[in-house]
């Protein structure tokens, strides 16, 4: 039996909502949904180079508590979660245990924008 997560690190969840510039196209803001308190771990990282920039890219085990289907709390592909200045974009989102308590997201830290 593995043992509970450790819920220690608030995250605030958010969305992509696409907003009119006024010149016949649009530009993404992020509403926020709410906190969901999670633990985070490092899993990989590497560097992806950019028009020969180098950009490190680093992907998280991030836990919470499970939600059910269709939830606002639930977080989904396209999220990102922010602590702070740091957020990380949600890749994956899945059952932790057979129970539904909780829910790993596979995420990677990216850019505010």
């Amino acid at each position: 039996m593995t043992a509970a997560p450790k819920l220690t690190r608030p995250l605030m969840l958010e969305a992509p909502e696409r907003v009119a510039d006024g010149a016949g196209g649009f530009a993404v803001t992020w509403v926020t949904l709410g906190m969901l308190w999670a633990e985070v771990r490092v899993r990989t990282g590497r560097e992806d180079f950019i028009a020969t920039v180098a950009r490190p890219r680093v992907r998280y085990r991030i836990v919470v508590r499970g939600a059910p289907f269709g939830a606002a709390s639930r977080p989904k592909a396209e999220q990102r979660l922010r602590d702070g200045t740091r957020v990380f974009d949600i890749l994956t989102v899945a059952e932790f245990d057979a129970g539904g308590r909780y829910l790993e997201i596979t995420a990677e830290e990216g850019l505010v924008a």
